[in-house]
This record gives structure tokens, sequence and C-alpha cells, in this order.
């Protein structure tokens, strides 16, 4: 899709399916530590703190919530879905422990923000039939480009449901 808003879905489909291959690492680290794919204090920061900046760019907070509720939902889907397929063929476990605080988190936050941008900027589209066969058509792209297993096209999917 070309012009302003095209880039727009791109941007939100790009980087709703970044922040779920970014699943894949608290996944791992959640199996390594033993603790629950639900975080609802966390949850709670990211909610937040997306709203906060929504209003900041003159973006509806609500819909930053609703959005930013589906990409939560999304990841912990991807989770699950991770740790249940790491149990039942632990040859297929990750290795590592990735570092949620120093590298996840700082990663998620740039993700957030860029999204609020993405969001900002197709706000007048929302609403509009185009809408949905704009994001459909980049979020499958992104499924495509990335080589996204059924689990991760589920999740992308997912996490974009509310923003049209």
């Amino acid at each position: 899709m070309q012009g302003e808003d095209g880039r727009g879905f791109a941007a939100l489909a790009g980087l709703s399916a970044e922040r779920l291959e970014l699943a894949d690492q608290v996944a791992a680290a959640k199996l390594r530590s033993g603790t629950p794919v639900a975080d609802p204090a966390r949850e709670r920061v990211v909610l937040e703190e997306a709203a906060r900046k929504a209003t900041a760019r003159g973006l509806d907070p609500v819909v930053a919530r609703r959005v930013f509720r589906d990409q939560i939902e999304a990841s912990k889907a991807v989770q699950r879905g991770l740790l249940q397929r790491w149990r039942a063929h632990p040859e297929q476990r990750p290795t590592g422990r990735p570092d949620l605080a120093g590298e996840v988190r700082p990663a998620l936050d740039r993700i957030t923000t860029g999204l609020i941008d993405a969001l900002t900027e197709v706000a007048p589209r929302r609403g509009t039939p185009s809408c949905r066969a704009a994001l459909t058509t980049e979020a499958a792209g992104q499924a495509v480009q990335r080589r996204f297993d059924p689990l991760h096209s589920r999740g992308l999917s997912r996490a974009l449901a509310s923003v049209c």
C-alpha cells in the first residue's frame, strides 16, 4: 500500500510482528524462571504507558488501551503456545536465557512508541471500509516475510484485532 496511510498500516503490522517475535524471548525467560505467562502488574504498566503516550500524541487513550490489550493478549497466546510446544518437545527448547529487564523490555518500550505513532497516523482511516483490507494485507506480508508459523500468524491477527 502506498502513501502516508499505507506506511502507517505497514508500521503497525511490522511493529506488531516484531513485538510477537519478542514473545519468544519472553517465553524462553519464563520457561527458565518458572514464572507464569500472565503478569497483571506489568500489563497495567504497559497499558498506562500506552494511554499516556497516546494522550500526548492526541490519540484517544481508550483506543490505545484497546489495541495494546490485544498486543498483550497476542503475546500471551504465543508464549503459552511456545511453552506447550517446548514441554511436548524438549529438544526444541531454547538454550539461552534472555535478559527481560536489560534487553527485551527496552525493545518493547521502543515498539510501544512506534505503535502509538503508527496508530496516530492511521487514526483517520480506522472507521473506513479500507482499514481492515489494508491492515490484513500488511499483516499477511509481515507473516510471510518473517516466516511465521501458524501460532505466530494467529498471534499477529489477534494483535491487530482492534485497530480497525
